[in-house]
C-alpha cells in the first residue's frame, strides 16, 4: 500500500481553505461569548486494518445493543435495578434520568439511534472505550466533507489505496429515519439555529439525506401530531424528528419552560406514538459517566456475552473500596465530573498541587456520586503535520453506530487529536483538530 504523505501534506492548506469556504466551522460558547473557529484538518489519516476493524465493529454493535436494552429496561420493567446489578439510587440520581419518559414506547423500541462511542488505542494494542455518547452525538459530517474535498484535491490517493467508502453514512441515516418514520410524514432535522456549535453538521446532513432542516418555530403540534410549516406556511405532517436540541429544551410544556428552541407539546405526540424522536428523550441516563462503569455488566446481563471492548479501568467513589482507593491514589488517576462534557471537568491528579489534591479529596468525600476516577491510559500518539513539520499527538476515535431495525457501524469515524503536545484532551471545544479515518478493505 502506498500512502502519498507528501501529496497529502501539500494538500493540507487547500483542504482547509475549501472547508472554510464550505463553512465547516465549530462554534464554542465561552464566558458568554460565541466564537466560531475552523476545525483544523490534518492530512495524514488514521489507518485501521481490516481485521482490527472487524473486531471493533463487533464490539461496538454489542455495546450499543446492550445500552438500548438498558434504556428500555430503566424506563419500563427495571429488571437490572431489581436484580441489584445497577443500584437504584445511582440511576435515579443521574441528571440524565427523566421520569417524564417512564413507560413511553419509542418506535421499534430503539432509544439510541445514533451513538457516538469514543475509544482510544493503548500502546499495548488494546482498544478502550472512554465514553458513550447517546444523546445528540456530533462529528460524522467532518470526516465526510474532508474526504469529499480530499478526493477532489488528490484523487490518486483513493484510486491507489483500498479504502472503505465513507459516503454510506448518509444512507445509514436515511434508512434509519425512514424506518422510525414508518410512513407517518416527512423527516426533519431540528436545529437550534445558526449559533449552535454543530450547525454546519445539521445543514449538511439535511442536504445529504433529503430531510427538511427545521428551525425553532417551524414545527407545531395539533391533535397530538407534529406538523412542519416553512417560509410559505405550508402544513406538512412530520413522522420523524432527528433532533439536535438538548432534552431539557425540547418541550417547554414539560421541561424548561423558557425554552424557545423546542416544540411545545411534542412529548404528547411522542407518547401517543405519532412521531419518532432521534435520539430518544431521556438517553442521558445511559451515557452518564457514572453509569459507564456498569456497561460491561449490562452486556453480560442482557446479552449473556462477555464484553468484546473494554472500559478504561474505572473506580466509583460511590463504593467504599473504590472510594478509599481513589483517595489514596488520586495523584496518579484522572478524575472526571460526571455532569460535565466536551472535555470539561477532567482533572489529572499528576497536574495538581498537594493543596489542590486535598481540595479534590474533600469534594469526592462530600459528593461521591458526582465523580469517577480512571487509570490514565497511555494511548497511542498519531503523526500530525504542524508548522514545524511532523509531530506526534494524542488522538482518539469517535465511532458512529446507527440503530434502526438493525444495528450497523459506519466504516469510518472522527479521529480527533490534541494540538497541545502535553495534553490528553482532544475535544474540538478544547482546540483539537481532526483527521480522516481510513478503514482498509484488504
Amino acid at each position: 500500500m502506498s500512502i502519498r504523505i507528501t501529496e497529502l501534506t501539500d494538500s493540507r492548506d487547500t483542504v482547509n481553505r475549501w472547508m472554510e469556504r464550505y463553512g465547516v466551522r465549530f462554534g464554542v460558547y465561552k464566558n458568554g461569548i460565541f466564537n466560531e473557529q475552523l476545525f483544523p484538518f490534518d492530512p495524514i489519516p488514521r489507518i485501521i486494518g481490516k481485521d482490527d476493524w472487524s473486531y471493533l465493529e463487533q464490539g461496538l454493535k454489542q455495546r450499543v445493543q446492550a445500552l438500548n436494552l438498558f434504556l428500555w429496561d430503566v424506563y419500563h420493567e427495571k429488571k437490572i435495578i431489581n436484580d441489584g446489578i445497577v443500584p437504584e439510587e445511582f440511576v435515579y440520581s443521574s441528571k440524565g434520568y427523566l421520569p417524564e419518559c417512564e413507560r413511553i414506547n419509542p418506535t421499534g423500541g430503539v432509544y439510541a439511534h445514533i451513538a457516538g462511542i469514543d475509544l482510544v488505542e493503548g500502546k499495548d494494542g488494546q482498544w478502550y472505550v472512554l465514553e458513550d455518547n447517546l444523546r445528540i452525538p456530533s462529528g460524522a459530517s467532518y470526516p465526510m466533507i474532508a474526504r469529499q474535498i480530499t478526493r477532489r484535491v488528490s484523487p490518486a490517493t483513493f484510486a491507489s489505496n483500498s479504502i472503505a467508502d465513507n459516503r454510506n453514512y448518509v444512507e445509514l441515516l436515511r434508512v434509519m429515519m425512514d424506518e422510525m418514520n414508518n410512513g407517518r410524514g416527512i423527516s426533519v432535522i431540528l436545529t437550534p439555529g445558526r449559533y449552535n456549535s454543530a450547525y454546519f453538521e445539521h445543514s449538511y446532513l439535511a442536504e445529504k439525506t433529503g430531510a427538511t432542516l427545521a428551525y425553532p418555530g417551524d414545527l407545531f403540534v395539533e391533535d397530538n401530531k407534529v406538523y412542519y410549516t416553512g417560509i410559505y406556511k405550508e402544513r406538512t405532517r412530520v413522522g420523524c424528528i432527528y433532533r439536535r436540541v438538548s432534552d431539557e429544551y425540547m418541550d417547554p410544556m414539560v421541561f424548561e419552560a423558557s425554552s424557545l428552541l423546542g416544540v411545545p407539546n411534542v412529548m404528547q405526540a411522542y407518547k401517543a406514538g405519532n412521531v419518532a424522536l432521534v435520539n430518544a428523550i431521556g438517553n442521558g441516563v445511559a451515557d452518564d459517566k457514572g453509569i459507564y462503569y456498569f456497561v460491561p455488566k449490562m452486556i453480560e446481563y442482557y446479552l449473556g456475552e462477555k464484553p468484546i471492548l473494554q472500559n478504561a479501568p474505572t473506580y466509583l467513589p460511590y463504593y467504599k473500596a473504590d472510594h478509599d482507593f481513589v483517595l489514596e491514589n488520586i495523584q496518579r488517576l484522572v478524575i472526571k465530573d460526571v455532569s460535565e462534557a466536551g472535555g470539561y471537568g477532567v482533572v489529572f491528579g499528576k497536574d495538581l498541587t498537594e493543596k489542590q489534591l486535598n481540595e479534590l479529596r474533600g469534594l469526592i468525600v462530600d459528593q461521591p456520586r458526582r465523580w469517577i476516577a480512571q487509570e490514565v491510559i497511555d494511548f497511542k500518539d498519531l503523526e500530525v503535520l504542524d508548522e514545524q513539520g511532523l509531530v506526534e499527538r494524542k488522538a482518539d476515535l469517535r465511532a458512529f453506530v446507527v440503530s434502526g431495525k438493525e444495528t450497523k457501524v459506519w466504516c469510518s469515524g472522527l479521529t480527533r487529536f490534541s494540538r497541545n503536545p502535553d495534553s490528553f484532551v482532544v475535544n474540538s471545544s478544547q482546540g483539537g483538530g481532526f483527521k480522516d479515518t481510513w478503514i482498509m478493505e484488504q
